[in-house]
């Protein structure tokens, strides 16, 4: 019999984009006979307002913990008493569960509250997707505070590797995976055109678009003359439905969503709207539609593989890599407009068959648990600056 002490890996989870991206990670350390999967879902997944997503977790795993966190309210004191609440809760969370290392994905103020609560409590965090950055939203600065929090780091390309060997994490525990959304992509096994339009209520047009939009946090501009740029631009294109796909929890977040909804209302018969489509049904999605437009970062991460255009508007993803396939554009009812007429130009979907996507092979979960398990129970969690270049002594 083996005596072996089973390892906890807790994952945390606080929205549908960010679960959707975890799957196949959170499967192999349940299928593991070493391992033990812990699951925390917060966040917009115990929101009514978005959807209750927490049931899509729990049809597939055991949820540990739920934290309730999101007050209603979007504005940055809102948003601060939300990080608050969630430390607190968090802090609780793992003195029960006892985990031996924490799974994070990304940059969201709640992850940064998970972070924050693990750090004190000396649990080693394995952070995933860090390096990367998005100017326009202060999710940039919490992405790279997670970094500093974190022991170990999965990447999704060569340069936000050595972006997190920049911020002074030693090469060996860093480690270039590819992005985690591709996996999904090889993985699943995705819709026909009817069982889409069947599964969204929807018959899909000649031409069709994917709308995400989300606020831009650090940008001066409202939240509304935006989206009302993006609404105008595409609401005078002929023979085109559009498919909405609701902005998240962040400041402004609730303001954008009911613009989406009051469009809808007017429009039934070219558009729809959903709080979570789901990995299954978005995915299927991308396969269908001509372009995809926004600022969300699936359109720069897994759009690509589709071979599909994404129009990304704004600077909230300034900074990140960029397939061929991507048409960047300024927040402007013209620019949006100009931006749609080289989408769908012949020449630009003809090059579109060229495109390679820059976040890797998709198999991100195999690369990572092997990882994980070599060296799970650290028991020195203290780490040294690592200089790419030591200073010299005068």
């Amino acid at each position: 019999m083996n005596n072996q002490k089973t390892k906890k890996i807790c994952v945390v989870t606080g929205t549908r984009a960010e679960y959707g991206l975890l799957y196949w990670l959170m499967k192999a350390i349940e299928q593991d006979a070493e391992l033990q999967l812990q699951v925390i879902a917060t966040g917009m997944h115990l929101s009514p307002e978005f959807g209750l997503t927490y049931k899509e977790v729990e049809k597939e795993f055991k949820i540990d913990k739920k934290i309730e966190m999101l007050l209603s309210s979007d504005t940055a004191v809102g948003i601060s008493k939300s990080m608050g609440l969630a430390q607190i809760s968090f802090a609780e969370a793992y003195e029960e569960l006892q985990p031996d290392l924490v799974v994070l994905l990304g940059d969201r103020y709640e992850i940064f509250s998970a972070a924050s609560a693990a750090m004190i409590a000396r649990i080693p965090i394995a952070h995933l997707h860090g390096g990367e950055t998005t100017e326009g939203a202060f999710d940039e600065a919490i992405r790279h505070s997670i970094t500093k929090m974190s022991y170990w780091h999965f990447t999704a390309a060569e340069a936000y590797r050595q972006r997190v060997i920049q911020l002074g994490e030693s090469p060996d525990r860093v480690f270039n995976v590819g992005g985690l959304g591709i996996e999904n992509i090889k993985r699943l096994n995705l819709l026909s055109k009817q069982a889409f339009e069947e599964s969204i209520s929807f018959m899909l047009a000649e031409r069709n678009l994917l709308v995400t939009y989300h606020p831009v946090t650090l940008e001066n501009a409202s939240a509304t003359a935006q989206f009302q740029a993006l609404i105008s631009a595409i609401d005078v294109l002929e023979n085109t439905n559009i498919i909405f796909t609701k902005a998240n929890s962040d400041t402004d977040g609730r303001v954008i969503n009911q613009m989406i909804d009051s469009y809808v209302a007017q429009n039934p018969h070219k558009s729809v709207a959903f709080t979570s489509l789901g990995q299954l049904r978005y995915l299927s999605a991308l396969q269908y539609v001509d372009v995809v437009v926004g600022n969300s970062s699936s359109g720069l991460a897994e759009v690509p593989s589709f071979k599909k255009a994404t129009i990304n508007i704004g600077d909230r993803q300034t900074g990140r890599l960029k397939a061929q396939s991507i048409i960047d554009c300024v927040p402007t009812e013209h620019a949006i407009k100009i931006a749609l007429e080289k989408a769908f130009s012949d020449e630009f979907q003809v090059s579109l068959s060229t495109t390679v996507n820059p976040y890797g092979d998709g198999e991100a979960s195999t690369k990572i648990l092997p990882i994980i398990k070599r060296d799970i129970a650290i028991q020195d969690l203290k780490k040294s600056f690592y200089d790419l270049q030591q200073p010299s002594h005068v």
